[in-house]
């Protein structure tokens, strides 16, 4: 007898298509047939298609295009127009927000005009995607999780570039676009306000980043290890408690003493990875507006080490004796 595949012995099942749930009176059908891809069926499920766009999805990737166009333009434009520096250095290429004389006004195109246009259309794109996240859940009649997990992430992205910037008074307090540049501005924030690790929501950020990870890894574990008496159908397990499930809670009380249940444990991740970017971006506004140097304030409330009083006693090179005068 055949045992249940998973993705280490994986069958992919070749059958009719699905075209999904019917959709309400008065929305627009979802568009294209389906067809089955073996190389995808290799990392999920085999069929792509049918696709829904809607108003709101279109608006996104417009305006997503549009972002992307202009940041890409800039950076080409950077080089000189020259496609072969635009590839080679593309990872350290830049669109940077405008400099802090232009406060939160609206400067010149060549000067951070095109940082705020570019950051305009990438806001209104991501909203955008997350009212088309929220119509479609409340289309198929499911719970608002994923638009309200997509809101935590678009919460630390607003405060990076639009509210942390309006509180200061300057746009040149936002992240710039680009990759390296993006990881240099994090390096020299943290430097620039005392060491963002004594930050005590950027601890709780990292708590909820390494947690999720560990429970993501554990939960994935526990489902392929049980996969072959049908663990991935978690719903059921849930209502019909069966196997997969007892031997899944031994192996965690045994080692842990300890353990989620089917359901739960989605409810565990969910939380720690939302509370990644919410707890990382009250951090990151408090950074400062309230805060001016992360260190002190450790020191001061007993996070951080101060430093040893070292005192060592200046002398005057004056009345110092040189090399030539003591051999005298």
């Amino acid at each position: 007898m055949r045992q249940y595949q998973n993705v280490f012995t994986q069958v992919q099942i070749y059958g009719p298509t699905e075209m999904g749930v019917p959709v309400k009176r008065g929305q627009r059908e979802r568009l294209g047939k389906p067809i089955l891809n073996r190389w995808i069926g290799m990392i999920g499920n085999a069929q792509i298609g049918p696709f829904y766009l809607g108003y709101t999805g279109l608006l996104a990737l417009v305006s997503g295009f549009l972002a992307f166009e202009i940041i890409g333009f800039n950076m080409l434009a950077s080089v000189n127009w020259d496609p072969v520096q635009f590839v080679r250095q593309l990872f350290w290429l830049a669109l940077e927000p405008p400099s802090p004389e232009y406060g939160l006004s609206i400067p010149p195109m060549a000067e951070g005009g095109w940082w705020l246009l570019a950051g305009f259309f990438l806001t209104i794109s991501i909203l955008l995607w997350w009212t088309r996240l929220f119509l479609r859940a409340r289309a198929l009649g499911m719970g608002y999780h994923i638009p309200w997990a997509f809101a935590a992430a678009i919460w630390l992205f607003l405060v990076l570039g639009f509210f942390r910037p309006l509180l200061l008074g300057t746009w040149s307090e936002a992240v710039p676009f680009g990759i390296f540049p993006h990881l240099d501005w994090t390096a020299a924030f943290s430097i620039r306000y005392g060491n963002l690790f004594y930050n005590p929501f950027h601890m709780l950020s990292i708590v909820f980043l390494y947690g999720s990870a560990v429970l993501f890894a554990m939960h994935g574990a526990t489902i392929l290890a049980v996969g072959r008496y049908g663990g991935e159908r978690e719903i059921e397990q849930i209502t019909d408690r069966g196997t997969a499930t007892e031997r899944a809670a031994l192996f965690w009380r045994w080692t842990m003493g300890f353990n989620a249940t089917m359901e739960s444990i989605h409810r565990w991740a969910w939380w720690f990875a939302i509370l990644c970017p919410i707890t990382g971006g009250i951090g990151i506004l408090l950074t400062g507006t309230v805060v001016d140097n992360w260190y002190l304030w450790g020191v001061k409330h007993g996070i951080a080490p101060a430093y040893p009083d070292v005192w060592v006693p200046t002398v005057d090179p004056a009345l110092s004796v040189g090399p030539s005068e003591s051999a005298q």
